[in-house]
């Protein structure tokens, strides 16, 4: 008896694709963003266009310090959706984190400007602070 050859591993169907995702939710609000992570990933894989994806993935890696990730998580959003205040704002935190303070006090900018909600402003205003004590 022959073996055939192992095609292309199965797509996981979209109720799994769901379910890994509100899990991934659930386990980032419990604070356990590698767990996230890797119920994620079948979302990941299968809706590479989707924005809410790459965004909660963003969010885990930015909770679970991987933050060249995180930037690029967040610029891939960026890319589905200019308009994701929250995206800009998270790219911010996330280019803050890695002491690029020119670059993220501009993301945190856009973000407040988009959106003037307190916490926004209060990161740029950090961000801003920083720097000033940097070069002054």
């Amino acid at each position: 008896m022959t073996s055939q050859p192992a095609g292309p591993a199965p797509r996981p169907s979209a109720n799994r694709v769901f379910q890994g995702f509100r899990r991934a939710e659930r386990l980032l609000a419990e604070n356990r963003p590698l767990d996230a992570l890797q119920a994620l990933a079948p979302a990941l894989e299968s809706q590479p266009n989707d924005a809410s994806v790459h965004l909660l993935a963003g969010r885990a890696y930015l909770d679970s310090a991987q933050l060249s990730r995180a930037e690029r998580a967040f610029e891939r959003v960026l890319e589905l959706d200019p308009a994701d205040h929250y995206a800009r704002f998270a790219l911010g935190k996330a280019l803050q984190r890695q002491g690029r303070l020119g670059e993220a006090k501009g993301q945190l900018r856009m973000a407040v400007v988009m959106d003037p909600r307190p916490e926004y402003q209060e990161a740029l205003g950090e961000v801003r602070a920083r720097i000033a004590s940097i070069t002054g």
